[in-house]
């Protein structure tokens, strides 16, 4: 099952300068537990470039790679999988593509879509935004809360293993709150490739995350 305690998401326009292979090296040192490399702006030979440098640099840390949107990056480049957004190739049509091995995660906004999601072709959600964010245009009010403690439930009905992330919004301060609320890891941009020392903040953050989800594991 994948890990998603903490999914660090890597983006040209939200590294601060930093070049993204070394920013992927160094949240992964911090612990994080997923890459993915979201560009959407970049050529298709520029994401392809970028997303084997990136493999290179986690090469050895058994922290998977993977790829926003784009299957045909994620197929040249070697990546452990992708994730698809509602509007994107449908999750059937990349797991035919990708085969049984990658990981696929799909982001969920509504209840519906929840009841609606593949499970037996997915390997993890992202509910979200759940709080405001900078790191994406977003036209839909944050769903706060309890709009992921709705979702997440929704989810546990259907199978109560299945991980479910949260995004938008999350840092060190709320993460606990996001855990209590539902989500088993976080998906996190600013908040790590905007720090001073991004290795620095993962480790932060990993260990409000851990303390969390033990918490919630004894409640």
């Amino acid at each position: 099952m994948v890990d998603i305690r903490l999914y660090a998401l890597v983006d040209p326009a939200r590294a601060g300068g930093r070049p993204l292979a070394e920013l992927a090296r160094q949240v992964a040192a911090g612990g994080a537990t997923l890459v993915q490399l979201r560009d959407k702006t970049g050529t298709t030979r520029m994401l392809v470039e970028e997303a084997r440098a990136i493999r290179a640099a986690l090469a050895g840390s058994g922290v998977p790679l993977l790829i926003n949107d784009r299957v045909d990056v994620a197929m040249a480049a070697g990546a452990d999988g992708v994730h698809v957004g509602q509007d994107d190739m449908a999750v059937a049509d990349a797991r035919a593509l990708l085969g049984p091995e990658a990981i696929i995660g799909l982001s969920i906004k509504t209840v519906a879509q929840a009841a609606a999601a593949p499970l037996e072709l997915l390997d993890y959600v992202c509910v979200g935004g759940v709080f405001a964010t900078t790191s994406k245009d977003n036209p839909d009010p944050p769903i706060g809360l309890a709009g992921l403690s709705r979702i997440a439930a929704a989810f546990r009905a259907r199978r109560a293993d299945f991980p479910v992330g949260a995004i938008a919004g999350i840092d060190a301060g709320n993460a606990a709150d996001t855990i209590a609320a539902g989500a088993d890891g976080v998906a996190v941009i600013s908040a790590l490739s905007l720090a001073p020392d991004p290795a620095a903040a993962t480790r932060t953050l990993r260990t409000v995350l851990d303390r969390a989800l033990a918490e919630r594991g004894r409640a």
